[in-house]
């Protein structure tokens, strides 16, 4: 069959288009997020060891669903939620902005909506990744420090979570342990003398104690429990080329394993631009 002209323009068009990759590499280790099992890679048969002449490589993986760069699915913490596998490829893909804040942000710091838009042209209904800078503390990277990693990155204020619900955005994507503070999280009590830095921090720039500008009733896992039941999930430990997408528009996809029963996978994050 003949390409049409409006096809072939477009694979033209395509065919230059810049691809970034970024997605945090895989391997035995990448830690986990606290608590959850890390990756496990066994070779179950290999080519010279075939009962009936060559073989082939073979290997069995072990691990959960929060690895490296994975988006969490609505069952994450939501039981009437959609699984990974039910939510069409169409709300992984679509336009988006990558916003660099790294500039503005250190351990423990809170972002704000308008911190965000001071940066880029961020739109209703976008994919909204945003770079505090703390993927160069990653197990890969060579100021790589777990803890900061995972215990000390920056989160979101106390309304930034009604911020994405009013822009209706597609998905989130952070380059960090969390979408959340990780003092909003279990990791709090995990770490008490961290929690108590943080908020002698926040005191000392805002007079007041943690409990009182996050109440955690409200403030829980705010950005798991109150945005993904409304469909709008998010995507960890985004890395690779995100330094190179500062507060520009492209165009974003996700492509995590199509499982039906998925509270969450692995997936691979890529960004068009011209």
């Amino acid at each position: 069959m003949k390409t049409d002209k409006k096809t072939a323009d477009f694979l033209k068009y395509m065919s230059k288009v810049k691809l970034y990759d970024l997605t945090q590499p895989l391997s035995v280790h990448t830690p986990p997020w606290p608590s959850y099992m890390p990756l496990s890679v066994q070779y179950f048969k290999r080519i010279a060891g075939a009962h009936m002449g060559q073989g082939a490589n073979g290997q069995i993986i072990t691990t959960s669903n929060h690895v490296g760069t994975h988006m969490d699915g609505e069952i994450h913490f939501h039981s009437a939620g959609r699984p990974i596998g039910k939510v069409p490829m169409e709300e992984w893909i679509g336009p988006g902005v990558v916003v660099d804040i790294s500039d503005e942000v250190d351990d423990y710091d809170l972002y704000s909506p308008e911190m965000l838009m001071r940066k880029a042209d961020i739109r209703k209904g976008d994919i909204l990744i945003i770079n505090t800078g703390f993927h160069r503390y990653a197990w890969d990277q060579p100021q790589c420090d777990e803890m900061r990693y995972f215990v000390k990155h920056p989160g979101p204020d106390p309304h930034f979570h009604e911020w994405c619900l009013d822009m209706k955005f597609k998905w989130l994507g952070l380059d960090c342990g969390s979408a959340d503070h990780p003092m909003n999280t279990i990791i709090r009590n995990w770490h008490p003398k961290l929690f108590a830095e943080a908020e002698d921090k926040l005191i000392e720039r805002t007079g007041k104690r943690w409990d009182e500008m996050f109440p955690q009733e409200i403030y829980y896992q705010v950005m798991h429990i109150k945005l993904f039941p409304k469909r709008m999930v998010h995507a960890e430990n985004v890395a690779g080329a995100i330094d190179q997408l500062g507060n520009q528009r492209c165009w974003i996809g996700a492509f995590p394993l199509n499982g039906i029963e998925l509270e969450s996978a692995m997936c691979r994050i890529v960004a068009w631009r011209p």
